[in-house]
């Protein structure tokens, strides 16, 4: 059996639990790098790195292309086509952590820290699920937002590209992760629609940085333990353990997956009657809606492929939206596959307050879970509204049981916390949540996004969140754990949300929700 955390209060039980009466911070503000400052999307500079998620678009995305020629040095370097790490294939059971979007280098990010390091205890490795270092990826980034961070997890890490990472051409990535060793690599991009956008390309497309490899020596001394190194044979690869397969694949940056990648897919994902689990830099399901993830020049989706009963999927986990949340999918054919958003490892926070009461094809409401709930997340924007807008526009701020019960009337959910119910909402709360929330957003979606990292904090409760998975034989268990900056949360962080896989004498799962 595996063992069960000891239960403290979250935030599906008090505000307490969620971390709104804080007495004092945790002690991440020690770990910080001298002189470290938040990370604002306002500046230009962070906007001017990340270009190339505006270029792509308008000059064709190269990112299935270059792809491949990393592939293919790889490959000649001796690496298996199997892209399978196996040095965890003789365990009988199975720990290990999740954690998504995590790399701004503030206290965002340095908040996750210490309860991450009290819950890893008896974990064999960690999978980092995309954007490990913003804004651009960048192989001089990653002393501050990848070695220094996690510099006493004594277990190897592992990790999936997310859409940042691939801002300098995945050098960084490649380099720190799969031991690249600095080789400069060119690739012919044929995705180029046409020579004046090889020309506008020349001119306005971000390169990787120079390496200086010195430098590069220096940082990996952070994690030069014996038992922290596992080199990853590519940007997309499986784990193999015991009793489970993790797979995961690289989406670049428009969430489309390679051709060559899918084969590998299918040919990793038939190749053993093992339960799976799919980390991904982008969700299948998330806010509301379904994205079922391309594939380059096919009408086949990555959710086709794992929905094939005899891969024995049991669960698709991916980053990109900084939060938490959980779609139990009933399958025609009567299996459910968990669906879950695991984006916020440390990141600027993206609301769950916007998410549309749910009602999808095998899921909805009743079964969704997500955190931070829809009412603690309506609040802490709220607040970051007021400290910005409040001397033009008046108060903004809306408690979190106002929040609640606004929230109730717009999507007919009953408050999760007993003391939020039959809550009196005041005319200036209705006039904030009419400004915070509008029932149609008045901004573009691109404008929007940047809007949002404008309302970005660093101060608890921060709603931060990673996983823990434990697999054995007959058990898989999936636990979502809370951050919220506070020092009385540190050490034990709130459990908020848990579910258990069960193996059944004919050898199907069955999936059941934790008491949490």
């Amino acid at each position: 059996m595996i063992t069960r955390p000891n239960v403290v209060p979250s935030s599906r039980d008090s505000h307490a639990g969620a971390g709104w009466h804080c007495k004092e911070p945790g002690t991440f503000g020690d770990l910080l790098p001298p002189g470290a400052r938040p990370l604002s999307w306002l500046s230009p500079v962070p906007l001017f790195k990340s270009r190339n998620d505006v270029l792509v678009g308008l000059l064709g995305d190269p990112t299935n292309d270059e792809r491949r020629g990393w592939i293919a040095a790889q490959l000649a370097a001796g690496t298996d086509p199997k892209f399978t790490i196996t040095r965890h294939d003789d365990r009988k059971a199975i720990s290990f952590l999740l954690l998504g979007d995590p790399g701004e280098g503030d206290a965002s990010q340095y908040s996750v820290v210490p309860p991450l390091l009290h819950k890893a205890e008896g974990t064999d490795f960690m999978v980092i699920m995309g954007d490990v270092v913003y804004p651009a990826g960048d192989v001089a980034d990653y002393r501050n937002k990848f070695y220094r961070p996690y510099k006493d997890y004594l277990a190897p890490i592992y990790g999936v590209p997310g859409n940042h990472d691939w801002y300098d051409g995945l050098h960084g990535f490649m380099r720190h992760f799969c031991g690249n060793g600095g080789r400069e690599i060119s690739f012919k991009n044929p995705s180029m629609r046409s020579g004046r956008s090889r020309v506008f390309r020349r001119v306005l497309w971000r390169d990787p940085r120079k390496t200086d490899e010195a430098e590069v020596d220096r940082m990996q001394l952070l994690r030069s333990r014996p038992e922290q190194r596992g080199r990853q044979p590519g940007p997309y690869f499986a784990v193999d353990t015991g009793p489970l397969t993790i797979v995961g694949i690289d989406t670049g940056i428009t969430g489309v997956i390679d051709r060559d990648q899918a084969r590998w897919l299918i040919g990793v994902s038939s190749a053993s009657p093992k339960p799976k689990v799919l980390v991904t830099g982008k969700p299948l399901y998330v806010d509301g809606g379904y994205q079922p993830g391309g594939i380059e020049d096919g009408e086949q989706t990555v959710d086709d492929i794992i929905k094939v009963p005899a891969h024995n999927y049991l669960a698709a986990i991916g980053g990109d939206v900084h939060n938490y949340q959980r779609y139990p999918v009933e399958l025609k054919d009567g299996r459910t596959l968990q669906y879950i958003v695991n984006g916020g490892g440390g990141a600027g926070a993206q609301g769950t307050h916007k998410i549309p009461r749910i009602d999808l094809a095998g899921v909805d409401e009743n079964d969704f879970r997500c955190y931070p709930r829809r009412a603690d997340s309506l609040a802490i924007f709220s607040g970051s509204y007021d400290r910005r807008f409040g001397r033009l526009l008046g108060r903004l701020y809306i408690p979190p049981d106002q929040a609640a019960a606004l929230l109730e009337e717009r999507l007919g959910i009953t408050p999760t916390r007993l003391g939020d119910r039959n809550t009196s909402i005041t005319r200036e709360a209705r006039r904030a949540f009419g400004i915070v929330a509008p029932q149609r957003e008045r901004l573009p979606g691109p404008l929007h996004e940047y809007f949002v990292q404008f309302m970005d904090y660093n101060h608890p409760p921060m709603f931060k969140s990673f996983l823990r998975i434990d697999a054995s034989a007959d058990e898989v268990l999936i636990r979502c754990f809370a951050v919220t900056g506070c020092g009385d949360q540190e050490k034990n962080p709130p459990l908020e949300d848990a579910v258990r896989a069960v193996r059944l004498k004919d050898g199907s799962w069955r999936w059941m929700a934790e008491v949490v």
